[in-house]
């Protein structure tokens, strides 16, 4: 008995082996842990967690497809809506990426003809926004540049961007039912709205420029 009981007895330092292993293990995140910090939303992963960035391409660059173009947005609108469009080409060209915008009341050349001017314009910009309201319903020029905008680009994304204004979804253009449009409730959301629609049709025309290129 004595024997066994002098086998059983535990050797020196082993202890302290077992304090330090269970410290080394404790300071080790749990399972369940280590899942709340890579799901939370907001925390920057470190170490073995490296995400790849995603290349946004640089539409102020110059050499980009940007510049294959006089304008990025041409307005297409009724006069009775002058004032609100002038407030949009406000916001519009305001904003750091300083867009280039057409409207034909501002730019339009003295004395050119105004199927000319409309058609150069459509042709030598990426955007269109038609702003629909009644005005637009009624201006026949306003519809032109609609079929115009269809026949340039009649299944290009993002291109051609309706926004609705005081008509009622069932006036809604039946040429344009294919493309979601904006509904104008508060005009700082929708100009918003408009903003970052052009930002993501000019990112994805660099984009796919610089794929064709390589």
């Amino acid at each position: 008995g004595w024997f066994r009981r002098l086998l059983s007895k535990p050797k020196p330092g082993s202890s302290e082996s077992s304090l330090n292993t269970l410290s080394s293990t404790s300071s080790l995140p749990s399972l369940s842990s280590a899942e709340s910090f890579v799901s939370s939303p907001g925390t920057s992963l470190t170490g073995s967690f490296c995400l790849s960035p995603v290349s946004v391409p640089d539409i102020s660059a110059s050499g980009s497809a940007r510049w294959s173009k006089s304008y990025d947005v041409c307005i297409c609108h009724s006069e009775v809506d002058l004032e609100l469009v002038e407030e949009l080409v406000s916001y519009l060209e305001g904003q750091p990426e300083s867009f280039r915008c057409f409207i034909q009341l501002r730019d339009a050349a003295p004395g050119s003809a105004v199927m000319t001017e409309l058609c150069d314009a459509m042709q030598n910009s990426h955007c269109w926004v038609m702003l629909i309201t009644p005005g637009f319903l009624q201006d026949p020029w306003c519809k032109y540049q609609m079929h115009q905008a269809l026949a340039e680009a009649p299944v290009s994304n993002g291109r051609t961007i309706p926004v609705l204004k005081a008509v009622d979804r069932k006036d809604y253009p039946k040429e344009l039912r294919n493309l979601y449009y904006i509904y104008m409730a508060l005009k700082e959301n929708s100009f918003r709205q408009i903003r970052d629609t052009v930002v993501r049709y000019l990112q994805e025309l660099c984009r796919s420029s610089s794929s064709s290129m390589e």
